[in-house]
């Protein structure tokens, strides 16, 4: 592995959990917690569903609590005194995302939403944040959760054929990702597996992914869909598939989601996973990528290689988008005032906790987006969808455009450091 100069530093961000002995405190199912996102532009509200034993937690028994501080939204589980925190997961949301439109000024609008955890053995308290404006995290709902709770459902998985696509290390010390076919009709699944085969090679043949052979596995849950391809509302094209999925999010002709998600998550509940990717069955250029939340893009189009990575990119470690000359679905962009949580752009108000440490002495700061800096570390002006006030690491990268053969170098640490977090 090759270890740039203040790599060092940047890596010791995840601490030791073995402090919290899995065991003590969990089985190896999952407890899945399904609640609704409520409200608009300047309210939130939550209100719990149901929740539901699955089978297999496929997240590292040593590191426990979420040390990234990644995300919108984070849950924390505490045992049963309250007093101490035994697991943690930070995430984004649709729901967020929507709050920032205009519509979210003049309507309300609700989301699905799940949140998973390994399954506890003794009574849990379950608290819910959301990261204000200031970017301090705010709590907005907790509650008391029994493991022996009889309105813990314990259903049939669905009956729905897998295959593990690539990998065979224990879940336990690894990455999991699951693929989920989309615009799929049951006639088409050797299609699916086929483009999940390539999209596996293009991960593992992209660095810090190929550095792990042996530590990722892929999965493949071929949902049958009773037509292909996806909604294109701006075009009125309209079918029925597994999970729902359209482009025109938020009136973004490329943006491409589902707000199906529990359709997603009782989909990905068959196979271990740590995180999901839907794969939807169309050649039109697009995609999205939401933190711990899920990635999306299409098979067909010549360019769904890249479109794939850049959207993993958010949905597995969090990076924001480097690009600030494309149209995009919001209307609030990043305060300028306020450090973003994502790992790859900054603001300058907390530019020691990004990649400061790996800038040479001789780099002029802010630097000149000029040729003699390509492949340089610096502090390039342009990002978070603004021209001014925000900056990335290089001049280019798989999180700015679909140009670069990958992503920049404080890209790849974010991306590593994150396998590292899943393997231990």
């Amino acid at each position: 592995m090759k270890i740039f100069p203040g790599l060092l530093l940047l890596l010791s961000f995840i601490p030791l959990q073995g402090q919290i002995v899995y065991e003590k405190y969990f089985t190896d199912k999952v407890l899945r917690f399904d609640f609704m996102l409520a409200g608009n532009s300047s309210e939130t509200l939550v209100y719990p569903v149901g929740m539901k034993e699955e089978q297999y937690f496929a997240g590292s028994r040593q590191n426990l609590v979420d040390p990234f501080g990644y995300g919108n939204f984070k849950y924390e589980v505490f045992d049963s005194t309250g007093s101490v925190l035994i697991y943690s997961r930070g995430f984004c949301t649709l729901f967020q995302e929507w709050q920032t439109t205009e519509e979210a000024r003049n309507t309300n609008r609700s989301f699905y939403e799940v949140a998973t955890m390994p399954f506890p053995k003794d009574k849990i308290r379950f608290v819910l944040s959301i990261r204000e404006k200031n970017g301090n995290f705010s709590r907005i709902y907790e509650t008391a959760i029994d493991p022996n709770d009889f309105y813990i459902r314990k259903e049939k998985p669905l009956d729905t054929n897998f295959s593990r696509i690539y990998g065979k290390s224990d879940p336990a010390v690894s990455v999991d990702l699951v693929f989920i076919a989309e615009g799929y009709r049951a006639d088409e699944m050797d299609k699916f597996r086929d483009e999940v085969k390539k999209l596996t090679d293009v991960l593992m043949a992209e660095p810090p992914f190929s550095e792990y052979p042996d530590k990722i596995n892929i999965w493949a849950v071929e949902a049958v869909s009773q037509d292909s391809g996806t909604d294109v509302p701006g075009e009125r094209i309209y079918v029925n598939t597994a999970l729902n999925s359209t482009f025109y999010t938020f009136g973004t002709d490329r943006y491409l989601t589902t707000t199906d998600i529990k359709a997603v998550n009782d989909f990905a509940s068959l196979v271990p996973h740590d995180n999901i990717i839907v794969l939807v069955n169309s050649n039109r250029y697009g995609g999205g990528g939401v933190y711990n939340y899920y990635s999306g893009l299409t098979a067909g189009h010549k360019l769904s290689p890249m479109v794939f990575m850049h959207e993993f990119g958010h949905g597995f470690a969090g990076l924001g988008d480097e690009y600030y000359t494309s149209d995009v679905a919001y209307d609030e962009f990043y305060p300028l005032n306020v450090e973003p949580w994502e790992p790859n752009i900054t603001t300058l108000v907390n530019f020691e906790s990004k990649w400061k440490n790996l800038i040479s002495k001789d780099t002029p700061l802010p630097t000149p987006a000029e040729e003699r800096f390509n492949n340089t570390i610096g502090l390039f002006e342009g990002a978070g969808y603004s021209a001014k006030g925000i900056y990335r690491a290089e001049t280019d990268c798989r999180m700015k455009s679909n140009g670069p053969r990958g992503f920049c170098t404080v890209c790849r640490e974010a991306l590593r450091k994150m396998i590292e977090y899943y393997i231990k």
